[in-house]
This record gives structure tokens, C-alpha cells and sequence, in this order.
């Protein structure tokens, strides 16, 4: 893992070994989040939360890496990405610990350690992939965000089976999703080089704050984030609504998190290809908009079709919008701070999905909530248009790279 531009410094089988390594980290860094919908009405009944404070909680991990993801590079200058990957590898792992807990207290405290690991692993690993990846960050890309959608499905489809088999303990389905993080610490802790290296030169993006391109990567990170914490959050509870039952619920959230990891392996090698990302992100975007729309007035019979095409484009936004911070930035220097801008920003932007939609399905049911996901994914559309130009940021107009698509393979 030593700091080479362009990786050049790492022999086959250590940047082999890294990339598992990441792989792994990637498959625990939505855990926490998808494992909590699918018991979420159980933890509201048993520890008396409000509707609103439900609210909150799935609003945290998009407000947590919004407020954290901008420390991440800090922290990395401070004392080497690879020790900052690993303590927050530490943190996450005993958020997901606590929330064996069956507490209020606990569970909030929980969702924000777990989250604030989270964060700042992934504003790190863009640029880290960047670094030592050259060559092949498509291939990377996907496979990252494919584990991460696959750890996802696992966590929505089997918390609610793991919750039968420890005695009808929601609180302990919660807290086993700390053992694979524990395993991800373990790895990695043995992949750290003898003395801190850090990626260096990581300032504040002060410079990308006037930078309309990069304002468009950042809401389609956004937005599309909004979009899968909506899900995250309230797609089991909809499905319920609608007369699954929780353990059928959590199966159909499950499918569609699989669905992510088949095309967020695919849709970075697809966005890599073209010059132009905005037709793809654009497709992406409508797909995922309509087929949220059909979970909420679709037969019954479609549901399983409607969820399963929202987890596929879904999928396709987040490789397509990682891929985008990769391929906008010239180095890893400047990947990591736009990943640090897109996150950071986007993400707060992101809270607001689940928090506007729990406060809308209390005063009004779920047709304002429908309304505001057609909202969300009008500006997707758009942001995604903007942001899949072939220009990186903080070069201007001037500097369109016809190589763009090229380079990032």
C-alpha cells in the first residue's frame, strides 16, 4: 500500500491483496443501514420512539457522512489513509456492536458511530482506487460497489430470519452485522504498510465551490443517495402497507439490493466507455424515479417487477456516480477532493430524502411521499445530464477531454 500516483509501487500480489481488501471493506459499508428497515416498526414498538424520532433515525446515515465525509481527508494527511481506513474500520465495527443493545439511546448512538466510519471510508476509497488502480478503476469501481450492494441484499433479506432464530430479538439480528466488519478490520489491519503514508497534499476544496460541474457531481450524488436511503429506509415499510408481510418485505428489499450489485458492477465499464456519462446517468435516473412510483400505485402483482427494476437502476446511479468523482478529477489528488465536496455536501442534501418523506407520511400518507420522489427524480434527471460531461473540474469549459472515457479504464 505504499503512495504511488499511479500505483506503480505496488507489486501484483500486494495490489491484488488491496483490492480484496476494499472489496471486503465494501461489502460492510451498507450494512447497518439496509439491516434496519426490515425491523425498523419492531425497534420503534419496543423502545416507544416517536414517528418523528423514526424519522431521524433513518435520516442519520445520510446526515452522519454529510457532516463527516470532509474530515476524512484531514484525518488521512494526519495519519496515513490506510490507518484512517482502519480506525474508522474500529468505529464502524462497534457501532454495528452496539446496536445489540435494545435501546433507544443505544440504537441512535450506534447508527452514528456506524455511520461516521462509514463516512470517511467513503470519501477514502475513490481516491485510493485513483492512486493505485490506474488502469483499471472501472474494474475496480464496480467490483467495490457491487460488494457494497451485495453486503446490502444480505443485511434486508436475512436480519429479519436472524431475528427469528435469536428469540425474536430485533435488537441481536442488529448487532451480529458487527462480525463482518470485525473481519475487514482484521484483514486490513495486516495490509498496513510499517510507517503512516498518507495521501498527501489533500487540502479543502475551496477551489470547487465556485465550480459549476462540480456542484453537478455533487447532487447527483446526492440526489441519487437520496433516492437508495429512501429505500433503505422506508421501501419495507411501503411494501407492508401494502400487505406483505415484514418477512416477505425484507426478501423483496433484499431482491432489489441485488439487483444494485449486478449492474453497479456493469454501469462504471459502461460509463467508462463514453466520452459522455449524461445519457447514461439520465437513463438511470428516469428508470429508478418510475419504478419507485410503481411500488406505490402498481398492482400487487408488479411489485416484485417494480422493485426489482428500482434495485437494477438503482445499482447503475451509484457505480455511475462514483465512477463520475473518478473520472471529473485529474488525479487522486483532486478525486479526493471532489469525493470529499460530493460526499460531504451531497449526503446533507441526501438526509433530507428520508426526513421530508417521514414527516410527509405522517401528516398525509404516502401520496405526498410519492410526490416527492417524482420531485427528486426530476433534479436527478437533470444534475446527471450536467455532471456526465466530458470536462473535469476546475478546468473550465475550455478543457472538454475527448480522452476522458479512455483514461479512466
Amino acid at each position: 500500500m505504499q503512495p504511488a500516483q499511479d500505483g506503480g509501487d505496488l507489486t501484483p500480489l500486494r495490489r491484488f491483496l488491496l483490492g480484496t481488501s476494499l472489496v471486503l471493506i465494501g461489502f460492510n459499508l451498507r450494512l447497518p443501514i439496509a439491516s434496519l428497515g426490515p425491523v425498523l416498526p419492531e425497534a420503534v414498538r419496543a423502545t416507544g420512539i416517536s414517528p418523528l424520532a423514526a424519522s431521524v433515525l433513518t435520516t442519520l446515515p445520510s446526515l452522519c457522512f454529510g457532516v463527516f465525509s470532509p474530515l476524512a481527508p484531514a484525518l488521512s494527511r494526519r495519519i496515513g489513509a490506510e490507518r484512517a481506513v482502519l480506525l474508522m474500520l474500529a468505529i464502524l465495527t462497534l457501532g454495528c456492536a452496539l446496536r445489540g443493545v435494545a435501546s433507544a439511546p443505544a440504537l441512535f448512538a450506534a447508527q452514528i458511530l456506524a455511520c461516521l466510519g462509514i463516512a470517511a471510508i467513503n470519501v477514502l476509497a475513490p481516491s485510493l482506487m485513483k492512486r493505485d488502480f490506474q488502469g483499471h478503476i472501472a474494474l475496480m469501481t464496480g467490483l467495490f460497489t457491487m460488494s457494497l450492494c451485495f453486503g446490502s441484499a444480505l443485511a434486508a433479506g436475512l436480519t429479519v430470519p436472524l431475528q427469528e432464530r435469536l428469540a425474536g430479538s430485533w435488537a441481536l439480528a442488529l448487532g451480529v452485522w458487527a462480525l463482518p466488519a470485525l473481519l475487514a478490520f482484521v484483514l486490513w489491519a495486516g495490509l498496513l504498510p510499517r510507517r503512516a503514508e498518507a495521501i498527501r497534499h489533500i487540502a479543502r476544496p475551496r477551489g470547487l465551490w465556485r465550480d459549476g460541474l462540480a456542484w453537478q457531481v455533487t447532487l447527483f450524488m446526492g440526489l441519487q443517495s437520496a433516492l437508495a436511503y429512501l429505500a433503505f429506509g422506508w421501501l419495507a415499510p411501503i411494501l407492508r402497507d401494502r400487505g406483505l408481510s415484514a418477512e416477505a418485505a425484507g426478501y423483496l428489499l433484499s431482491l432489489s439490493l441485488l439487483g444494485q450489485a449486478v449492474t453497479s458492477l456493469i454501469a462504471p465499464s459502461l460509463a467508462a466507455r463514453r466520452k459522455r456519462q449524461s445519457g447514461v446517468a439520465a437513463g438511470f435516473s428516469v428508470i429508478a424515479t418510475i419504478c419507485f412510483l410503481a411500488v406505490f400505485f402498481a398492482p400487487p402483482a408488479w411489485l416484485w417487477l417494480a422493485v426489482s427494476v428500482l434495485g437494477l437502476s438503482q445499482g447503475g446511479l451509484f457505480g455511475v456516480a462514483l465512477m463520475l468523482i473518478v473520472m471529473r478529477a485529474r488525479d487522486a489528488v483532486a478525486a479526493a477532493q471532489l469525493s470529499a465536496m460530493a460526499q460531504g455536501v451531497g449526503y446533507l442534501l441526501a438526509s433530507l430524502g428520508p426526513f421530508i418523506a417521514g414527516i410527509l407520511h405522517s401528516r398525509g400518507g404516502w401520496g405526498p411521499v410519492s410526490a416527492w420522489i417524482a420531485a427528486i427524480g426530476a433534479a436527478l434527471t437533470w444534475s446527471g445530464v450536467g455532471a456526465g460531461r466530458a470536462l473535469y473540474v476546475g478546468a473550465g469549459a475550455a478543457s472538454a477531454v475527448a480522452s476522458a472515457g479512455a483514461k479512466a479504464r
